[in-house]
């Protein structure tokens, strides 16, 4: 590519995640930009109309929606990562949507302050991942036997997922075969590995204390 790429985001943002792992995939070299989103610089005010990451700049212009940057990504470099035919990509498009609303369930579990209140959000969340497990193919992956953009939009929910696992001992794929394998099978794919900062796990660590909620009296 002739345009420089560089993608501004924060640490712990797991849409910015989706379009590294695509950049990842296609060995395409670009620059990551992380910044303080309680504190942003001046400048971020300036390229991004919502306030919010992640923004990719290509050369003086700017894109923002993780979903529209995965897909100009994808459109820029080969190969293609969307399925040709329309019924099967506009419907990969509803699901990666389904999966960004799903992502709002890290945070309510996170801030959960009661067992109660944990359980409720964790329900929510299982009742919609019970609903993409009859969806997905039972494949390595969402489609079958070919990585593609959905997979890299789900990985940083399942990765956020293994994280509370470990850092707190609560399951969440027990009742669900196709998604565990199908996690199993992205997080360990180096393009998803080195989509986020070696820290994770302990920034994650650090948030759940921040909160001080029922997921970190399980963690600590």
């Amino acid at each position: 590519m002739s345009e420089k790429l560089e993608i501004i985001s924060f640490k712990l943002c797991p849409f910015v995640q989706r379009a590294v792992i695509v950049l990842n995939f296609k060995n395409v070299a670009f620059d990551v930009t992380y910044i303080d989103l309680s504190n942003p610089p001046e400048w971020f005010n300036t390229v991004s109309p919502l306030g919010k990451v992640p923004v990719l700049k290509v050369g003086d212009e700017v894109l923002f929606e993780s979903s529209v940057i995965q897909e100009y990504l994808d459109e820029i470099t080969p190969p293609c990562l969307m399925p040709s035919d329309p019924l099967v990509k506009a419907k990969n498009r509803a699901w990666i949507a389904f999966g960004g609303e799903m992502m709002m369930f890290v945070p309510q579990m996170m801030q959960a302050k009661t067992e109660d209140a944990f359980e409720e959000a964790k329900a929510g969340l299982i009742d919609k991942l019970s609903r993409l497990e009859v969806v997905h193919s039972a494949g390595t992956y969402f489609n079958g036997d070919d990585f593609a953009l959905i997979d890299a939009a789900y990985a940083p929910l399942l990765m956020r997922l293994e994280i509370f696992e470990k850092l707190c001992g609560v399951t969440f794929l027990d009742s669900l075969p196709k998604i565990k394998r199908w996690a199993d099978t992205l997080l360990a794919m180096p393009c998803v590995k080195e989509s986020v900062v070696d820290e994770l796990p302990q920034l994650y660590a650090g948030a759940l204390q921040k909160t001080d909620g029922y997921l970190a009296s399980l963690a600590f």
